[in-house]
């Protein structure tokens, strides 16, 4: 078959459409069909398929064009992930207008971490940064629904974490807890004060909250705090919702030395039957043990940890352990600070002696010496004395001996029996706070991005932490998911054989090492991070095709995986079709 134009004199050309066929040895043609009324375009189209079974490229760019492309790949691994976890259920058991606000918030905070405003620009249709507000059909909110959004959240926190407490955690389980602050911009929120800054924020107020897990590190409840709240104090609440909220008797909760004090296990954690801790003591302590002669260093000269028993811990159990590189470490760290603080007496003494507006007034020095000494905090280790003839400082030896001599040993303190958990599952379950900090790395620096906190009024400020909460949660189990093609080590079991104790640092896989040496996984992908691995997936886009034909309707193209991207779908369990 062939399209064929043939002269039609004055008027214009007649299309057709022909074929040939033989017919007593000769070649004759026949007419099929008119297509002079069919538009140039489809005529073309036509014609280029009939003659190479295809149709042309340039045929092709102009029979369609494209009127938006909305990134959707990363939407639909998120959005798939919250739901396969029923995050969106467990939020609300019905849909409605507040918890697909709600859901569009926590993918949002993953994706694309930023205000309220800006979040509600990035879902409105002419504004759009993705296809999570087509996805959620909440394209038409603004920052004033979402405010009402987090609100009506905030009421159901409860509820919220104690559904999670229930899928996590049960009678006699490990909990960490941890407290983290971060700084806030402007000074009318109730919460916000001058406070402890823990992310180098001097001078700004801030806000703390503090956060329960389970012993793998995932969330179940946050909690915030005003900015100036002494972590000790923050501890109580977190064991009535433990207790009373969540209904377990039977814990043990695993907290820093700045948190499980001596006041706090006396007065919150002695009194509770059923509830035991791990904590760890702080040095003041340890050098009380030396001093009494219960902790021996002679015990580490063949192995690198060793439980001790001292009166002053009655009906307690301590695990003493050593650990060369971290000995190793702090000797450096107190070394440079002893420099550092050198150069900065050095330049106060020779302001004393210069011959030029010379530093004369003692009490001008002496403040400038202990402003020095409070910055660096080594002030124990020096003698100094201000003369007549100016500063004189000096290294005070035996302070620094008697700290070097515990450089690298510290010492676990726990309630819980040996016949539950030997001395070396002791210092393993208090190591296991580590996850608790790569939480709050995420949370303040990493994806999330919970600072700088923009909130005036307390209870927004409480629900945009819970959000956050919410959102880590959603990352914590892709991450745990997406193992495999990230740089995160997906063979932890071998890893854990391959720790010489409990004491020494821990060990990456054989394959895990690998993928890092490499950069690629055990499948031949590229392996990746957590965030280069969302922005491949928003490059598989929903693209809105109109044909260049008046009866053919406009329609959405997905654009086709790539493998690795087939992959990451795959190990998240997600489809592309929401």
């Amino acid at each position: 078959m062939y399209v064929v134009s043939i002269p039609n004199r004055g008027s214009p050309p007649a299309i057709l459409l022909r074929e040939s066929y033989r017919e007593g040895g000769k070649v004759r043609n026949r007419t099929l069909a008119n297509l002079t009324a069919w538009p140039r375009e489809k005529v073309e189209a036509l014609r280029q398929v009939l003659r190479g079974g295809g149709i042309g490229t340039a045929a092709l760019e102009d029979s369609f064009e494209i009127e938006r492309s909305r990134p959707h790949g990363h939407v639909a691994a998120t959005l798939g992930t919250l739901r396969r976890l029923k995050l969106d259920t467990i939020i609300g058991s019905k849909p409605s207008r507040q918890r697909e606000l709600c859901l569009a918030m926590i993918v949002a905070r993953i994706l694309e971490p930023a205000s309220k405003l800006a979040t509600a620009s990035s879902l409105g249709p002419e504004t759009l940064h993705s296809t999570l507000g087509e996805v959620l059909r909440v394209d038409s909110a603004d920052e004033d629904e979402l405010y009402t959004a987090m609100d009506w959240l905030l009421k159901r926190q409860a509820r919220i974490e104690a559904a999670l407490a229930h899928r996590h955690l049960g009678e006699g389980s490990l909990v960490l807890y941890d407290l983290t602050s971060t700084y806030f911009e402007g000074r009318h929120c109730p919460l916000a004060r001058l406070g402890y800054a823990r992310d180098d924020s001097k001078g700004k107020l801030q806000i703390e909250f503090g956060l329960l897990t389970d012993a793998e590190g995932c969330p179940v409840a946050v909690q915030v705090f005003e900015g100036n709240v002494g972590d000790p104090k923050t501890l109580a609440p977190q064991i009535e919702k433990l207790r009373d909220r969540f209904g377990l008797k039977e814990i043990v909760l695993v907290g820093d030395r700045g948190m499980i004090t001596a006041a706090r296990i006396r007065d919150d954690l002695r009194p509770r039957e059923g509830l035991a801790w791990i904590t760890a003591l702080r040095a003041p302590e340890i050098r009380g043990l030396v001093q009494r002669g219960t902790l021996q260093l002679s015990l580490f000269d063949e192995k690198d940890l060793a439980e001790i028993i001292d009166p002053a811990f009655p009906g307690e159990r301590l695990v003493a352990c050593r650990n060369p590189l971290l000995g190793a470490e702090r000797a450096r760290k107190r070394e440079d600070l002893l420099r550092a603080t050198e150069r900065e007496l050095d330049k106060i003494a020779t302001a004393t002696t210069r011959p030029k507006r010379r530093l004369r007034d003692a009490k001008k020095i002496a403040f400038r010496v202990g402003k020095l000494l409070g910055r660096f905090k080594v002030a124990k280790h020096f003698r100094w004395e201000i003369t007549e003839q100016g500063l004189r400082y000096e290294r005070d030896q035996d302070s620094i001996a008697q700290e070097a001599a515990l450089d690298g040993i510290y010492v676990i303190r726990t309630s819980v029996s040996a016949n539950r958990l030997d001395a070396s599952a002791t210092v393993l379950s208090y190591k296991k706070l580590s996850s608790i900090e790569r939480a709050f790395r995420s949370y303040k620096t990493v994806d999330l991005h919970v600072r700088p906190i923009f909130h005036r009024k307390e209870d927004r400020v409480r629900a945009h932490v819970f959000l956050c909460m919410l959102a880590y949660y959603v990352e914590w189990h892709m991450r745990r998911g997406l193992a495999p093609v990230l740089f995160d080590d997906d063979d932890k079991k071998t890893a854990e054989t391959l720790r010489r104790s409990a004491v020494a640092p821990a060990q990456r896989s054989p394959r895990a090492l690998s993928k890092i040496a490499s950069k690629r996984t055990e499948d031949g992908f590229p392996a990746r991070s957590f965030q280069t691995l969302l922005k491949d997936l928003a490059t598989i886009v929903k693209n809105r095709v109109r044909p260049k034909l008046a009866s053919a309707p406009a329609f959405d193209k997905i654009t086709t995986p790539t493998p690795i991207q087939q992959r990451t779908l795959d190990l998240l369990q997600v489809s592309l079709r929401m």
